[in-house]
């Protein structure tokens, strides 16, 4: 994973989009936020009433696989450490305050200036809530006048975290099966789909991916960091961090990642298996609390493995 793992979403882009687009055909590209492998198989065969596969592939997200690294590196075609490098003000360690992905749209611009020698006509959409949904499926048709549109859809990523949260949500998704379950339920009813259904009238090219994974964790370990320490469930980055070095993959020497270092003694480490990282402090509770619940960050083929699909209208 040190070698293939950014490496391949470095450039996925490029390898597995750009060199499709089909003169005088639009290519629709939806970036699920949060999608498993085995949620696209569920939802394959909706999605081949009207498609038909033309190359299923995958990728390698970096770690952490989260969506302020991942996503990022998707986008600009450049590693965590890069961007901080080459595009300072687009970037922010997990220390900082502010949005981590508010650049999207400006890394994705410059990383099409550079792969191409003619102009790409693009637009970039990012779907948090209803109503943009609402606005992306009226106004689907609009989109194909360009070569390249491409959709962030975030509603898997916001089913998992709410799962967290809400009791119903637990009881509906409580293991895999029924996670995957309830993903098929909500995409076959989804402005999403009824989008893509209406652009399928049309000769287009789609591509489905995501940015990474998620696990069901349920083995807590304990970690002790500061109070910059970030406080996700699957990393940590932070200064002077105690941990079993059984439970966790760390990264002493993060420029060799792609990663950049906030502080001069900064470390990743990231959980394997279905472990999650717990705090001293209330440990109980906080078990009782995010045991058997879905999250992602760490180092698990459930969270690494990004499927990428080409397919064209039938």
């Amino acid at each position: 994973m040190e070698g293939d793992g950014p490496v391949m979403s470095n450039t996925l882009m490029r390898s597995k989009i750009f060199p499709n687009l089909i003169d005088g055909t639009p290519t629709i590209m939806v970036l699920l936020d949060n999608m498993r492998y085995d949620q696209w198989k569920v939802l394959e065969p909706i999605i081949t009433e009207l498609f038909r596969v033309e190359e299923e592939d995958f990728f390698y997200s970096i770690l952490p696989t989260s969506t302020q690294y991942s996503r990022n590196a998707i986008f600009s075609g450049m590693l965590p450490l890069e961007i901080e490098k080459y595009h300072p003000d687009w970037w922010k360690n997990d220390n900082e305050e502010g949005g981590k992905n508010l650049h999207e749209h400006d890394l994705l611009t410059e990383q099409i200036k550079r792969r191409f020698r003619k102009d790409i006509k693009f637009d970039y959409v990012k779907v948090t809530n209803v109503n943009m949904a609402k606005q992306v499926q009226d106004g689907i048709l609009d989109y194909l006048h360009n070569d390249l549109t491409v959709i962030v859809y975030n509603f898997i990523d916001m089913m998992s975290h709410a799962r967290t949260e809400m009791e119903v949500l637990k009881e509906l998704a409580g293991d895999e099966k029924a996670y995957r379950s309830l993903t098929r339920s909500w995409f076959i009813n989804s402005p999403l789909w009824a989008a893509i259904s209406k652009a399928a009238e049309r000769d287009i090219q789609l591509i489905l991916t995501t940015d990474h994974g998620t696990i069901r964790v349920n083995t807590p370990a304990k970690v002790v960091g500061d109070r910059e320490t970030t406080t996700n469930l699957r990393y940590k980055v932070g200064r002077n961090l105690q941990y079993d070095k059984r439970d966790v993959f760390e990264v002493r020497d993060p420029e060799k990642f792609g990663l950049p270092r906030p502080n001069v003694s900064s470390a990743y480490i990231f959980a394997k298996e279905d472990k999650f990282f717990l705090y001293p402090n209330n440990y109980n509770y906080y078990n009782n609390y995010y045991k058997n619940t879905f999250q992602h960050g760490g180092i698990s083929l459930e969270e690494v493995i990004c499927p990428v699909i080409r397919l064209r209208k039938k």
